[in-house]
C-alpha cells in the first residue's frame, strides 16, 4: 500500500517511516513510503491518484498538515484516509475541523502511529473503489 507523508522537516519523515517500519501490523501487505514536502506537491501526488493514505504533519511550515488535511477532504475525489500528527493534545480540535480520520501526537510513539496507521489501512482496503 502507498501511504504519503507530508512534512517540510525530513527528520520527521523519517521518524514517521521509522516507527511504521515496513508493515504497522502483521494482517496488512507491506508499505511503500512517497515523501513529499510542500503543500503544492501533496496536492499533485493526489491528484495523480494511487494514494491509500496520507499522513500529515501538523507543525509543516508553511503550510500546515492539518490545512493541507481539510484541502485534500474538500477537493480530491475519493481523498484517502488521513492521519494527522499534532504538536500537542489540545490541537485535536484542529484535527476535528481538518476532518483527519485519526490523530497522533508528538512526541511520535511508534505503537500509537503504527497502530492508527494500521486502522486506516484496513478501512481503505475494505472500501476502495474497485479497479477499472
Amino acid at each position: 500500500m502507498k501511504i504519503l507523508v507530508y512534512s517540510d522537516d525530513a527528520n520527521t519523515r523519517a521518524q514517521i517511516r521509522m516507527a511504521v517500519g515496513r508493515r504497522p501490523a502483521a494482517d496488512l501487505p507491506k508499505v511503500e513510503f512517497e515523501e513529499c514536502a510542500t503543500q503544492p506537491a501533496v496536492v499533485a501526488r493526489l491528484d495523480e491518484g494511487g494514494v491509500d493514505v496520507l499522513i500529515v504533519d501538523g507543525e509543516a511550515q508553511p503550510a500546515g498538515g492539518l490545512g493541507v488535511c481539510r484541502q485534500a477532504k474538500d477537493e480530491v475525489y475519493d481523498c484517502p484516509p488521513v492521519l494527522a500528527i499534532i504538536g500537542r493534545r489540545d490541537d485535536g480540535w484542529l484535527a476535528t475541523w481538518s476532518r483527519a480520520d485519526a490523530v497522533v501526537s508528538l512526541p511520535i510513539d511508534p505503537m500509537a502511529l503504527a497502530g492508527a496507521l494500521a486502522g486506516l489501512m484496513r478501512h481503505r482496503l475494505r472500501h476502495s473503489l474497485p479497479a477499472l
